[in-house]
């Protein structure tokens, strides 16, 4: 009988969990999702990938949503990172590209694992919700304490759209220019820019942020 069930199971694959089998797991996870997709990727294909049983990832993440949500947990606290920024926020914009630059170009497991993650995102929209939803309530968390109260939301938003774009553009699409600048090129470039949204006046060119008084007659 055991020889019946030994020959059934397919050979190499690993019928129950160990120290590392988690990881393994959110692994493949993390590579099928970023090469075809959320809706795309199957719990059999992980399993497959990672040389798992299948029930493994039921067993370890409940269904499909709970490995995406696991897959998607960021590799550092950016708490951490971040820690300090708003202490000088003349300076804050330069500061927020200096230290994240340096985590992405000198942890290339921790690029990687962003990289990850943003092309998860980009891969269906219920990806792109989930992945929104943990930006907001780690990255564009801190951001939103050091920016100026007004517009809070617009300006952390804008923080974040930079970063994306700077990632996507340096490691995934590798943009000839952006892929092959310096960190210091990159923080004198952007760092204006991320700056203005910290603190800058965010009210169209030409007209005021202030709303109108209504007790004030009217030219």
């Amino acid at each position: 009988m055991a020889s019946r069930t030994a020959a059934a199971r397919p050979l190499g694959r690993r019928p129950s969990g160990g120290p590392d089998t988690r990881e393994t797991i959110l692994d493949a996870a993390r590579e099928l999702f970023a090469e075809r997709g959320f809706e795309r990727t199957t719990l059999r294909s992980v399993a497959v990938r990672a040389d798992v049983d299948q029930a493994l990832i039921a067993h370890y993440f409940a269904n499909k949503d709970g490995l995406l949500e696991a897959a998607l947990a960021l590799p550092v606290d950016p708490a951490i990172v971040l820690s300090g920024i708003g202490l000088d926020r003349d300076t804050a914009g330069a500061e927020i590209l200096r230290r994240l630059l340096t985590v992405w170009e000198t942890q290339p497991q921790v690029r990687t694992r962003m990289v990850a993650t943003l092309r998860t995102g980009l891969s269906h929209p219920h990806a792109a919700a989930q992945v929104r939803e943990v930006l907001g309530r780690t990255v564009l968390a801190v951001v939103r304490d050091v920016v100026e109260p007004d517009q809070r939301e617009l300006r952390a938003a804008l923080i974040g759209s930079h970063l994306g774009g700077l990632m996507l553009g340096r490691y995934v699409l590798e943009v000839p220019g952006i892929a092959d600048a310096s960190s210091d090129q990159i923080v004198a470039a952007m760092g204006p820019a991320l700056q203005h949204y910290i603190t800058g006046s965010l009210a169209p060119s030409g007209g005021s942020s202030r709303r109108a008084d209504p007790t004030r007659p009217q030219r």
